[in-house]
């Protein structure tokens, strides 16, 4: 039986992680400078306490000389230093009562800092879940009149496609008929880019809400990898490129959402007949180990900057080619695509060499 998977929302994901982290260094921040500041009052209290005591030593080494000179050593002496001991007993008795004191205060103020911090944090959750509703309802709105628009694009594209085929099969025979061919047949090709639009911006529409379907039934990759390229071959050659499929015809038994590789792999391949220039090749190739199926599409074309390789698979992503840019989703779709079929996608690329982008998804006696 298929089987349905949602995908998670990942931007909320990403920005529930990116908060979580940030809660983590701010206390950790909290942490280090709280200590900081104890141990920067730790050190001038015990340095004016040294301070206060050299001045204190040093006077009485001054009263002790005078006292050399009019008071013979004896009971008045010793009543002296009786005193002083008494007194230093009481300096010492006053600063353990202030360091305890301090140490009280610093204690309390770090219970009012976490009595603090969550409530905070709770009225910023709440906050967030707030604008998250909102967020939520405005995206709703969205999709329902996203979902009725394109209802009624795909409506009007259909019969322009009914009208197109009706005239390529009644335009008369010889060059007027062959004008009439090329020209309905650049419509058809539009109405398809059009289509093609609609149904990027719908998933992208279906990934922002969490609700990204794939239906998974066992299956053999290969007739599909092959569907894919016969679709595609004629574009390729209209712009003079040779689209290769070797090697590719061993059973590759896996599960997955069939329309949505088939969908994937046009992505690739269009891609890459689209920045590939004339008289380039395109090669598609699959194989598998033991437990993974790879698929990937290699061209010659000017390559991807590396700092670019993992941008490109965002959303709006624009290529390097200002001439040949589109809204930049078709990686971003197939991203989310193949993740929600256990799979990874990604690029690699030499400028001025070409780019391989693959993919691979998990043999079906590795699906558990």
């Amino acid at each position: 039986m298929p089987q349905t998977l949602t995908k998670g929302t990942p931007e909320r994901a990403k920005t529930d992680k990116n908060l979580h982290i940030e809660r983590q260094n701010a206390d950790q921040a909290i942490a280090e400078q709280k200590a900081a500041v104890e141990a920067d009052a730790n050190r001038t209290l015990h340095e004016a306490r040294e301070r206060a005591d050299a001045v204190l030593h040093a006077a009485r080494d001054k009263a002790d000389d005078k006292l050399d000179i009019v008071l013979p050593v004896g009971e008045v002496r010793a009543v002296i230093q009786q005193e002083r001991q008494l007194e230093d007993r009481a300096v010492k008795q006053e600063r353990a009562a202030a360091d305890e004191a301090l140490q009280q205060e610093r204690e309390q103020n770090a219970r009012d800092l976490l009595a603090l911090l969550p409530i905070e944090r709770k009225i910023t959750d709440q906050s967030l879940s707030t604008e998250r509703v909102h967020a939520d309802d405005a995206v709703e709105h969205r999709d329902d009149v996203l979902a009725m628009v394109s209802h009624d694009l795909r409506d009007l594209l259909g019969a322009i496609s009914s009208s197109t085929a009706l005239v390529l099969r009644t335009a008369a025979p010889g060059p007027a008929g062959d004008t009439t061919r090329m020209g309905t047949e650049q419509i058809q090709r539009y109405t398809a880019r059009m289509r093609r639009l609609i149904d990027d911006l719908t998933d992208v529409t279906r990934i922002d809400a969490g609700k990204l379907s794939v239906r998974l039934s066992p299956g053999n990759l290969a007739p599909l990898i092959s569907e894919a390229v016969i679709a595609l071959r004629g574009a390729a050659t209209a712009k003079e490129l040779i689209l290769d499929l070797p090697h590719c015809d061993e059973p590759i038994p896996a599960m997955f959402d069939g329309d949505r590789i088939l969908q994937v792999l046009n992505n690739l391949i269009a891609n890459a007949i689209k920045f590939t220039p004339a008289g380039g090749r395109i090669r598609v190739e699959c194989e598998h180990t033991s437990n993974l199926a790879k698929i990937s599409v290699t061209d010659n074309g000017p390559g991807i900057p590396t700092e670019l390789l993992e941008t490109v698979f965002e959303r709006f992503a624009q290529g390097t080619d200002p001439g040949r840019r589109g809204l930049g989703l078709g990686l971003y779709i197939s991203r989310n695509l193949i993740e929600a079929q256990h799979g990874k996608i990604w690029a690699e690329s030499t400028p001025g060499q070409g780019t391989t982008v693959s993919f691979t998804l998990p043999l079906m006696s590795n699906l558990n």
